[in-house]
């Protein structure tokens, strides 16, 4: 995934937190108002805080998201005990320069007339803010800090949590 957010921002900081998971969960209304989720592979975040993603036109998301463009991104590595929730607002838009730029073979496999696929749209979330958390240490570590705060009365240190603006 690229990071073109400025380095000294939160929205940097979330590009890092999300570098190394692939895949979010992105989650909508559907038109009678209930949830629905499914996994998007995560191109970039760009300097203007907006998350991009290849979709398919004629994907129900894209009439959920016309009706309703609020949103939810989740992201997990349970290796590492790393979980970011991102809140914002999806558009949708087939600009030729970004799908130049993110285009691998790979997408040939959901989009095979390639770039020039009437069915590939670019999806940007623009972040409005997201939360984290995440352990510190290795496995061990994380699960000694578990069981002593099971057996004592004071709360192990199960890592930190964290707000970032969007």
């Amino acid at each position: 995934m690229k990071n073109e957010a400025p380095r000294d921002s939160d929205l940097y900081k979330l590009g890092e937190m999300i570098d190394d998971i692939e895949v979010a969960m992105m989650t909508t209304h559907a038109a009678d108002g209930s949830l629905v989720s499914r996994p998007l592979q995560t191109l970039k975040i760009d300097a203007n805080g907006e998350i991009i993603f290849f979709t398919a036109a004629n994907s129900h998301k894209v009439e959920e998201l016309t009706d309703d463009a609020e949103v939810n991104l989740a992201y997990a590595h349970p290796g590492e005990a790393r979980y970011v929730s991102v809140r914002g607002r999806a558009r949708m838009d087939r600009d030729e320069d970004t799908i130049g730029e993110l285009w691998s073979p790979v997408q040939k496999v959901f989009f095979p007339e390639g770039r020039d696929d009437p069915n590939l749209m670019v999806l940007r979330v623009r972040v409005r803010d997201a939360n984290y958390w995440e352990a510190e240490g290795n496995f061990i570590a994380r699960a000694f800090d578990l069981a002593r705060g099971m057996l004592d009365d004071e709360p192990g240190d199960l890592g930190k949590q964290g707000h970032l603006e969007g």
